[in-house]
């Protein structure tokens, strides 16, 4: 798949006021700072596409932009940002789950973990949240270039057994770098297997209700 084009189409708070479900859709999530601006903007060849920062917790909005006018890749917040609020984490935590809940149009959630650590709580309770929710979901390691191949084969095998001991079946891991590239072309032609099999939904639907997990 070419990305041609790569446009910021809005920043909101609840799924009411999200872009139509009509075109399918990938959301990225992951701890803060796990570079999920960054791997978007290698995505999509756009450096300026979505804003980066040495801040944690930057992004606080679920952002929608709409790639070669017919799929979206969506920005999720950060989780697991301890300097903030209680009150905002829940927030946040409220917003992240109606959306992945709700959203008619998701296809698949990629989940960014640091591959230069060892499986943080916070990655692996996610990754459980996402399958009660049945949500098809891949991970990908990030920031692979900061660290050696022995490195990454060692962190990749200590998540993968972690994820054993409660998945019968692991998802997919893709070990990606925004400094190199690597993982770019496997992500983008897993997108670009999984369009065809969006259902358009009736054009009265938005969304469906969120339930508690």
């Amino acid at each position: 798949m070419i990305i041609k084009s790569a446009v910021f189409i809005s920043s909101e708070v609840s799924l009411p006021k999200y872009p139509r479900p009509v075109i399918p859709e990938y959301a990225f999530i992951g701890r803060s700072n796990v570079g999920k601006s960054s791997l978007i903007n290698m995505l999509t060849g756009n450096k300026s596409l979505a804003r980066t920062s040495e801040e944690p917790g930057k992004t606080r909005t679920i952002n929608h932009y709409m790639i070669n006018e017919s799929w979206y890749i969506v920005d999720l917040p950060g989780y697991g940002f301890a300097r903030t609020s209680k009150s905002t984490r829940e927030k946040w935590e409220a917003m992240i789950h109606q959306y992945l809940q709700g959203r008619l149009s998701l296809m698949n959630v990629f989940l960014l973990v640091d591959s230069r650590i060892t499986p943080q709580a916070s990655d692996l309770s996610m990754a459980n949240k996402l399958g009660l929710l049945g949500i098809p979901f891949t991970i990908l390691f990030t920031k692979s270039d900061k660290i050696s191949s022995t490195i990454l084969e060692k962190h990749r095998a200590i998540f993968r057994k972690s994820m054993e001991e409660h998945w019968e079946e692991v998802p997919r891991i893709i070990v990606t770098s925004s400094k190199t590239s690597t993982g770019k072309e496997e992500i983008l032609k897993f997108i670009e297997k999984t369009n065809p099999l969006f259902k358009p939904q009736a054009q009265d639907t938005y969304y469906k209700k969120p339930g508690k997990i």
